[in-house]
């Protein structure tokens, strides 16, 4: 098991290299392609049909077992990061990015069943916040060496590496983890899973924190980069720099976090770590100059939240859900493709009456403060 643990550290560290490395950069490089105003439409249809998708993933799960699936959709993966980087065709480079979108989604809910089915329950957030912890340390590794491609390759330089690092993970699913056992896959029609998260008060709290901190990401993954580029006019390398230091709570914080859930419980921690990233994010519409310092920290603190409430919710969620319950960790996962129809959704619209670009940020405190409400209603699972 202890090797195995090992493998899947690495593929989640490997895997997450090229979702760090692109994910800043997509709203920018699809707007060289098609209007700004379409790009947050574009990301509204890959997450619904990444929502649409994974509704059957119990039955892929069940057809072709969870190691073949990781590696199916990491192939489908590797193509479309080809594609994005060779392809100059507007539809090539939309229909790439919605394969990309949703193959993304599909191998992270894929690894969640590896992690779980590796970890005991009474030692899960240690488990989780270590796995968390190197997967955030790719983010900021990727964020050190992206400005550098991008000076020297242009962003479709980025999108070539990424692939490349996939198809490492393509390997290590190919020859290793044969040994991993999937369980009987629970199928559970969509209805049946709605009620089971209306019913069950504790898992419905938990599953809205975790849509909320992931709306926070969609909103910052797709409007920060356009704020800091095009209205303060940072260069990709200096966000690069930002990227880099914002990400670092991530990496630092993420293990020990999940190791004392363990002991104490996830809630004092979500209250403290929204309460953390509502007043910095709050703070952001305040600052109207360029200074890269300054800009580094502020975003580190909104990270510092952030962390917290990533390990707090991935603690609590998977103690309280065994892991042959693929629907509804795949209804779980949903919120990160469901952010990204939300927040475009909500920001389009407000961008056409809010007086300047930064007011955005005013709406995504609010959004967290509603978070911090409901996790004062939030009981303790162990």
């Amino acid at each position: 098991m202890g090797h195995n643990r090992k493998i899947i550290y690495l593929a989640g560290f490997l895997f997450s290299m090229p979702i760090a490395l692109t994910s800043y950069i997509n709203s920018s490089y699809l707007g060289t392609f098609v209007d700004e105003s379409y790009v947050g439409i574009i990301y509204i249809v890959a997450a619904a049909l990444s929502i649409i998708a994974m509704l059957f993933m119990d039955k892929i799960l069940t057809r072709f077992g969870n190691r073949q699936t990781s590696l199916l959709f990491s192939l489908l993966l590797a193509v479309s990061l080809l594609t994005l980087s060779f392809s100059g065709a507007p539809f090539l480079i939309i229909a790439s990015f919605i394969l990309y979108f949703l193959s993304i989604n599909f191998v992270i809910a894929s690894l969640d069943i590896f992690v779980e089915d590796f970890s005991e329950k009474a030692t899960i957030g240690r488990f989780r916040g270590l796995y968390l912890t190197l997967v955030n340390s790719s983010w900021v590794i990727a964020q050190l060496i992206s400005g550098s491609v991008i000076n020297k390759s242009s962003l479709r330089g980025v999108y070539l590496l990424s692939a490349g690092f996939v198809l490492l993970v393509c390997v290590i699913f190919k020859l290793f983890l044969k040994n991993f056992k999937d369980p009987a896959y629970k199928k559970v029609p969509i209805l049946k899973n709605i009620e089971y998260f209306a019913e069950n008060k504790h898992i419905s709290k938990i599953y809205l924190i975790n849509l909320i901190l992931k709306f926070f990401f969609a909103w910052m993954i797709i409007y920060t980069p356009i704020y800091l580029h095009e209205y303060l006019l940072f260069g990709w390398d200096q966000i690069g720099i930002i990227f880099t230091i914002m990400l670092l709570p991530f990496v630092i914080l993420e293990f020990p976090l999940g190791k004392l859930s363990d002991k104490i419980g996830e809630k004092k921690m979500l209250i403290a770590g929204f309460l953390i990233s509502a007043i910095f994010t709050l703070l952001i519409p305040l600052i109207v100059v360029p200074k890269l310092l300054f800009w580094a920290l502020v975003l580190f603190a909104t990270r510092i939240g952030a962390a917290t409430i990533e390990v707090m919710s991935e603690s609590y969620f998977f103690k309280s859900v065994p892991e042959e319950d693929a629907e509804e960790t795949a209804f779980f996962r949903n919120t990160g493709p469901l952010s990204f129809i939300l927040a475009p959704l909500v920001a389009t619209p407000l961008l056409l009456f809010l007086p300047a670009f930064q007011y955005l940020f005013y709406v995504l405190g609010a959004v967290l403060l509603a978070g911090l409400w409901i996790t004062l209603r939030l009981e303790d699972v162990r």
